[in-house]
This record gives structure tokens, C-alpha cells and sequence, in this order.
């Protein structure tokens, strides 16, 4: 099966093939860096992390570029986020920006996202935002009045064709309101900055900064050139910010913008939307003091990027318990191995079997991704692993191979990462469950229930099934 993507586009599924054989230019919107990220963004960026590493694992040479907006992104007042963002944060607005770019930067790395190969600033492009707006002005899909620059939605024939909104309907959806537009719905390129605007500088209009639209267009073509292949970000902003996009990039190189469009679906908390206002508002930061990184990323697998995500305390429990499982498999090849339980040689059939999962795995992750469907192959595959390990006699040439699949396939999903336990401690233990083995045959019940849970509070589950006890490290 070959790799097939639902192209928000046109709305439909689509075979995956490149501009350049071989390699992909990705671009995700980044962050409007004024504040801590918050689990919007971690669902997004976790998501588009896992579909990066599995088009690496296609073999795919990806370019990926997730920028950092530091001016022109406003309040539904007008004023800048940024500069609002410094202000009651008593800071400069570029000391804010270097605040809460550190900040993400480290949020992604403690979630387990690899690093894009470059992360452009808006304020480190105001040169090619100007040059970008002159060329739409001499092309004539835009005009100045007092200083703004204004883009002409009437002159692109293909405005709406992402979002599926009609010009007629652009009024509803969004208005801003300014003296001398030709449109409602005409969007501002660039902007005359007022006295209160601290970011802002010199242009053909006089004092201006750029609008938050363009900023993406110059920084993506920039960098992945006028054509390129994937263009991400949540379902938020499918309009305007993806369609002004698309009208702003297709304007200014009469080519094709981005081949496909993929966005994430929103996130909810508890079953209601996350806002300050309604106090569930929870950053990164929170999240990863509450919750291992990897089991928010089994999180976001346990759900199609394109659907709707809902965050909850259950829901994470959920995660918990399945990323323990896949632990738990490969825990328990290492410790056979480890203990010498492994005789020499293969096991076709149990190999087989480790084989066809995985070749679940892959083509569901190409039908668009389809994390949920590959995490219960995941699982299945788990489950598998754990009962072959703890059999009477398992291959160890086969035990390897499983554990290399499982592994293999986890990566996909940035889980699996943390070491087992050392040699030494697993012996201890054993030797622990030996004991109180012994003690349980001798009747000394009081003895042996004290061990199993003074075991458990240091994160070691006693098992006991069949007249045989097995032990698995917890995590959580």
C-alpha cells in the first residue's frame, strides 16, 4: 500500500508523492511566543512529530520548518500579542519572545519532538515581508491606504478554496474593520504602527510592521522554495491564516503553494474547550509535572490527528496503562535473556506472527496516519512479546527479533526510550520473589504480604498466577 494523506484540500484522501523524489519539505506553524505553550499546542506538535518520524522511517529525507511568530499576530482589540505580553509582564517585548521561545524549546524536547531543521523568527524576515508585499502591489492584488497595505481578496479567484467558504461569506466570518478597505474581508499585509506599537519599522508605507499572514508565506517559500510538499497546523487555522496564505503565495509565483494540507483536530478538556476563563487552561509544563512525556504522546496516538482530542484525567490513565503494557513486553524479553531462560534457536510461527503485526503497524500508519488503528497492532504485538517471553521455553534468536520489531516500531511513536532496570537490581529481586515463594509454601502469609508491598511502593508488581509469581516494574 503507498502512503495516502487526506488533503484538507480538496477534502479527500490522496497518494502521497513528493515534489523532489525522496524528500519532503514540511512546514508547521509555530507558536505565537507572548505566552507558555499549553496543550493545544503539545497535541499539535506531538502529532505532526509522530508523522515525521514515520516519513523518516519510509525512508524519506524531511526538511522541516516550524517558525516562531514575534510580531504581527493581534488581540481582538488590535494591539499586538506580543506587546501586550511584555507590557504586563514588565519585560521588552524581545526579552518576552527569548523567554517563551527558551521555554517551548525545552517543552518540546521534554515531550520527545525532534528538533525542525530550522525555526525562523517574523522579526528576522521584516527585508523579505517588505520586498514580498511591493511585488503583490506592482502585481495588483493589493493596494495602500494611509500607511497599510491591504491584500485584495477580490482579485484572487481562488480564495476560499481551502476552508470551503464562499466570498459571499466571508463577512460572517471575518471582519476587520478599517477606513478605506475595498472589502470587509481585505486583510492587511502590512501595517501603520501607532504610538503605543513598540515593534515597528521603516518601509515604502513609512512606519509599519508586517501582518501575521505574510510572515508564514516569506519564511515557508524561504526556506522549502515556492512549490513544497506538506503545510501543517491545527484546524483553527484553516481560516483565515492557511487561506491568506495560499492567496498571498499563489499571488506573488502564480505556482501551486503546497501540495497537501494537513491539520490537527482540537483539543478539549474534560469535554469543554480550554480557557483561562473557565480555569482547565493547562501548559506543557503542568502537563509533564502530572504525567510522563511518553504516555501524553500515547495520548495522542489513542486518537486520529484529524479528530477531535478530549484531555482527562481518565484519559491519561488510559495511556498510562497502555504504554506500561508495551513496557511491560519489553521488560520481559530483556529479562529472559538476561536470566538465561532463552534456549538457542528460532520459532517460525511466533515469528511469523511478530512479522504480520508489524506489517499491520506500517499500513495503517498509511492510511493518513491512522495512529489508533497502529497503536492497537502496537499493543496486539505486546501482548504477543509477553506471552512467548514468559513461556516454558522461548527462542532466543526469536526474542531478539520481537524486541527489535517492538522498538523499531515505538520509535515511530517517540515511547519506549527509558532503560530497563540493571542486571544487578533484577537478581535482587528474583532472589526477593524466590524468598517469599518459599515463605508462601511454608505458610508464612503475614511474611509475604509485607514483601509484596513494600515491593510495590518501589514500583515492583508482584504477579501471581498459576502457582508461579512473575514481577513487572511500574511507572507510574
Amino acid at each position: 500500500m503507498t502512503l495516502k494523506v487526506f488533503n484538507t484540500l480538496g477534502r479527500k484522501l490522496e497518494a502521497f508523492k513528493t515534489v523532489e523524489p525522496g524528500k519532503v519539505k514540511i512546514y508547521v506553524c509555530g507558536p505565537t511566543v507572548y505566552s507558555p505553550a499549553h496543550l493545544g499546542h503539545a497535541r499539535t506538535y506531538v502529532a505532526f512529530d509522530i508523522i515525521i518520524r514515520f516519513l523518516k522511517y519510509l525512508g524519506y529525507r524531511v526538511f522541516y520548518v516550524r517558525n516562531f511568530t514575534d510580531v504581527g499576530h493581534l488581540t481582538e482589540e488590535g494591539e499586538d500579542k506580543i506587546v501586550k505580553g511584555a507590557r504586563q509582564e514588565k519585560l521588552q517585548p524581545m526579552e518576552l519572545v527569548d523567554k517563551y521561545i527558551r521555554e517551548f524549546e525545552e517543552d518540546m524536547q521534554a515531550l520527545g519532538c525532534i528538533r525542525p531543521n530550522i525555526q525562523p523568527r517574523a522579526t528576522g524576515h521584516i527585508v523579505e515581508i517588505i520586498e514580498a508585499t511591493k511585488k503583490l502591489l506592482e502585481k495588483g492584488y493589493a493596494y495602500e491606504v494611509d500607511g497599510t497595505v491591504y491584500y485584495d481578496v477580490s482579485k484572487f479567484k481562488g480564495y476560499g478554496k481551502l476552508s470551503g467558504i464562499r466570498r459571499e461569506e466571508l463577512i460572517k466570518h471575518r471582519v476587520e474593520p478599517a477606513i478605506g478597505k475595498r472589502n470587509p474581508a481585505d486583510f492587511a499585509l502590512w501595517k501603520k504602527a501607532d504610538e503605543k506599537q513598540l515593534l515597528k519599522w521603516p518601509s515604502p508605507w513609512g512606519l509599519g510592521f508586517p501582518g501575521w499572514h505574510i510572515e508564514c508565506s516569506v519564511m515557508s517559500m524561504k526556506y522549502l522554495g515556492e512549490t513544497f510538499d506538506i503545510h501543517g497546523g491545527a484546524q483553527d487555522l484553516i481560516f483565515p491564516h492557511h487561506e491568506n496564505e495560499i492567496a498571498q503565495s499563489e499571488a506573488l509565483t502564480g505556482k501551486r503553494f503546497v501540495k497537501y494540507w494537513l491539520h490537527t483536530g482540537l483539543l478539549t478538556i474534560n469535554g469543554e474547550k480550554m480557557a483561562k476563563s473557565l480555569g482547565n487552561f493547562i501548559t506543557i509544563r503542568e502537563l509533564l509535572s502530572r504525567y510522563d512525556a511518553e504516555a501524553f504522546r500515547i495520548f495522542v496516538a489513542s486518537s486520529h490527528y484529524r479528530s477531535a482530542i478530549d484531555f482527562s484525567e481518565k484519559a491519561m490513565k488510559d495511556a498510562e496503562a497502555k504504554l506500561e503494557k508495551l513496557y511491560e513486553a519489553r521488560d520481559t524479553i530483556e529479562v529472559a535473556l538476561a536470566l538465561g531462560k532463552a534456549s538457542f534457536g528460532r520459532d517460525e510461527k511466533f515469528e511469523m506472527e511478530v512479522k504480520k503485526l508489524k506489517e499491520r503497524f506500517i499500513e495503517e500508519m498509511k492510511n493518513d496516519f491512522n495512529t489508533p488503528a497502529a497503536l492497537a497492532a502496537l499493543l496486539e504485538l505486546a501482548r504477543v512479546i509477553t506471552g512467548y517471553a514468559q513461556s516454558e521455553n522461548p527462542a532466543e534468536g526469536s526474542l531478539i527479533l520481537a524486541k527489535d520489531t517492538l522498538l523499531e516500531l515505538g520509535e515511530i511513536f517517540g515511547i519506549l526510550k527509558r532503560k530497563r532496570i540493571e542486571e544487578k537490581t533484577e537478581r535482587i529481586i528474583q532472589l526477593l520473589v524466590d524468598v517469599r515463594n518459599e515463605l508462601r509454601r511454608k505458610g508464612e502469609f503475614w511474611i509475604t504480604d509485607e514483601i509484596r508491598t513494600k515491593l510495590r511502593e518501589l514500583g515492583i508488581e508482584l504477579q501471581d498466577r498459576n502457582g508461579e509469581t512473575k514481577w513487572v516494574v511500574k511507572r507510574w
